[in-house]
């Protein structure tokens, strides 16, 4: 994360989406900050090892799949959140959102806030 005069201020170990679901490229804003979210699985999505054929939510809490924390970006279904999974961190194994630790998504989420510029970079 950058500051200003382009001041690095944080680092993360990062998982970045996949074959299935690559993460996205370009310039964003930051919509939203949640803190314990809820997460609603949409069937549209057909992630790979979900059966499910409905919508379904997961409350906040250890089990939720995004998390402490969901940063909503401006691009649809994508976000920047945590993870019930931390060894899962610094894989290339996300639908496509950018994962941290919970304890990582929770200090970015201090520093960031809905207008908040984001850019992916190759």
């Amino acid at each position: 994360m950058f500051g200003p005069a382009d001041k690095l201020l944080a680092t993360y170990p990062a998982s970045i989406g996949s074959t299935e679901k690559p993460a996205p490229s370009g310039d964003t804003t930051i919509k939203a900050v949640a803190k314990n979210p809820t997460y609603t699985y949409n069937p549209d999505y057909n992630f790979k090892g979900v059966k499910a054929r409905h919508k379904f939510e997961v409350a906040a809490g250890p089990n939720n799949p995004v998390g402490a924390v969901w940063i909503d970006l401006a691009i649809p279904s994508y976000g920047i959140h945590g993870t019930p999974d931390p060894e899962k961190v610094g894989k290339t194994a996300s639908h496509g959102c950018v994962r941290l630790t919970n304890w990582d998504v929770t200090e970015l989420a201090g520093l960031v806030s809905k207008g908040t510029p984001v850019a992916f970079k190759e």
